[in-house]
C-alpha cells in the first residue's frame, strides 16, 4: 500500500484559502445530502424509483429486479441519479453538480486527502482565481474524456477526482523536484514513511492506478477515464502556462524588434543610447563594469527580447542583482526570467536558476525556490554556485524537510 501523507516544500505564509473552499465545500455536500439520505429507504411508489430501475437495469423486467437491489436502495442513489452526471443524458449542471457529490465516506477521504496535499503550491502559483478556474476547468475536461471514452450510459457519475486528477496534472509539470511523504506498507515485512520524488509518487498514480486498469478494461466502477483525461487537462494547462510565462516574461509583447522595449519603467531615462541594438549592450557592459547603476536601468529600457540574446547569462544575473539591491524585485525577476527563455539552449544557466531561487526565497515563495535551486545542478555549476544553492536547499529542508 502507498498513501501520500504530505508534500515539502510548501509555500510560507499562504493560506490557500480557495482549496481549503473547495474541500469545505465537497465535505459540507456530503453531510448535508450524502450522509442523511443514504440512510433513509425510498419510497417504492416513488416514479422515480421506477425510472431509476429501467436506467440502472434497462433489460431486467419490472417484476424480476433483485430484491437486495429494492432493500439497499436509498433516496442518496436517486439524489445521485437526479444530479449525477450521465453520459446518456448530458446536462452541464448535472456536470457541475457531480464535482461535489461522492459515492461514500472512503471516496470522500481519499479525494480530499489528495486535495490538500498537492492544492496549495498550484492555487499559490496560479492565485486565487486562477486556481478556481483551472479547478474547476480540470474538473469539467475530465469529465468530457470520460463521456467520449465510454459508452452512453444513464449511470450516473459523480467524485470530485476529475478535478483534483487535473490538480495533480499541474503539480506534475510545476513542481517536479517537490517530495511528497508516502506511507509504505508490505504486509507483513515492511511499514515505514519515505520522502519521495513527486513525479514518481504522481507517475505511479496515473500508469498503475489508471492507465493499466483502463487498458485491461474491467467493468469497474471508477471512472478511469475521467482521471486520466483531468490528469492530461490539468499537465497541459501547466505546460502551455510555464511556455507562455517564459515567453512573455517581463514583456508586454514578445515580438522584438527595434525599440520593442522588454523592460518597460525601468530606470529614469535617457542613457548614452537611444535604439535598440548593439550599442544598448556595449552600454549596459560598460554601464555594469563601472557599476553605474542607474546608466545601466536607462539602457535596459531600450532592450529587445533580441537585444537580450546578446547578453551573457552571467551578465543578466549582475543587471538583476543590480536591479534588486535597489528596490526594483519586479523588473529584477522578469529579466531573469526572460533570461531563461532567450538562452534556453544554453549550458550556461546554472547561476541564473540560483539567483532566480534566492530571489523567490526572499520573498517567501519557497515552493517556487525550490524548483528553482535544484534546476542548478543539471547545468555543472561551479563549486561556489553548487555550495549556495546547497545553503538556500538546506535552509528550505530545516523548515519543511518533514512535509505536513
Amino acid at each position: 500500500m502507498f498513501l501520500p501523507l504530505g508534500d515539502t516544500p510548501n509555500p510560507r505564509n499562504f493560506t490557500p484559502w480557495v482549496n481549503w473552499g473547495l474541500i469545505a465545500a465537497n465535505v459540507a455536500v456530503y453531510l448535508m445530502y450524502s450522509l442523511p439520505l443514504s440512510s433513509q429507504a425510498v419510497n417504492l411508489s416513488d416514479p422515480l424509483v421506477l425510472e431509476y430501475l429501467k436506467a440502472v437495469f434497462p433489460d431486467a423486467m419490472p417484476g424480476l429486479i433483485p430484491r437486495e437491489v429494492l432493500a439497499n436502495l436509498s433516496m442518496y442513489d436517486l439524489f445521485v441519479f437526479q444530479h449525477g452526471y450521465k453520459t446518456g443524458a448530458p446536462q452541464f449542471i448535472d456536470l457541475l453538480y457531480s464535482m461535489f457529490l461522492h459515492g461514500g465516506f472512503l471516496h470522500l477521504a481519499g479525494n480530499m486527502l489528495f486535495l490538500w496535499i498537492f492544492g496549495d503550491n498550484v492555487e499559490h502559483r496560479f492565485g486565487r482565481l486562477g486556481y478556481l478556474v483551472v479547478y474547476l476547468g480540470t474538473g469539467i475536461a475530465a469529465t468530457v474524456a470520460f463521456a467520449l471514452l465510454s459508452e452512453p450510459s444513464m449511470t450516473p457519475l459523480v467524485g470530485a477526482s476529475g478535478a483534483i486528477s487535473g490538480v495533480l496534472g499541474l503539480y506534475f509539470i510545476l513542481f517536479p523536484r517537490n517530495r511528497v511523504r508516502v506511507f509504505v506498507a508490505f504486509f507483513p515485512f515492511f511499514f515505514d514513511t519515505v520522502l519521495l520524488p513527486s513525479r514518481w509518487v504522481l507517475a505511479f498514480y496515473v500508469l498503475v492506478d489508471n492507465l493499466l486498469p483502463f487498458l485491461l478494461g474491467p467493468q469497474s466502477s471508477v471512472a478511469y477515464g475521467a482521471h486520466l483525461g483531468g490528469f492530461a487537462a490539468g499537465a497541459g494547462v501547466a505546460w502551455l502556462a510555464e511556455r507562455v510565462g517564459h515567453r512573455l516574461s517581463g514583456a508586454s509583447a514578445a515580438a522584438a524588434g527595434a525599440g520593442s522595449t522588454v523592460f518597460p519603467g525601468v530606470g529614469s531615462g535617457g542613457g548614452r543610447f537611444s535604439s535598440s541594438g548593439s550599442g544598448v549592450i556595449d552600454g549596459i557592459r560598460d554601464a555594469v563594469s563601472r557599476k553605474d547603476s542607474p546608466a545601466a536601468f536607462a539602457l535596459l529600457r531600450n532592450l529587445s527580447r533580441a537585444d537580450l540574446a546578446r547578453l551573457k547569462p552571467e551578465e543578466c544575473v549582475e543587471l538583476a542583482d543590480a536591479l534588486d539591491r535597489s528596490g526594483q524585485k519586479g523588473p529584477a525577476m522578469n529579466l531573469l526570467r526572460t533570461c531563461l527563455s532567450v538562452h534556453a539552449e544554453s549550458g550556461n544557466l546554472a547561476r541564473v536558476y540560483l539567483a532566480l531561487g534566492q530571489h523567490r526565497l526572499a520573498q517567501g515563495q519557497v515552493a517556487a525556490a525550490y524548483q528553482h535551486l535544484q534546476s542548478v545542478f543539471d547545468y555543472n555549476p561551479s563549486r561556489d554556485v553548487a555550495d549556495q544553492a546547497h545553503e538556500a536547499l538546506a535552509f528550505i529542508d530545516k523548515m519543511h524537510g518533514r512535509g505536513r
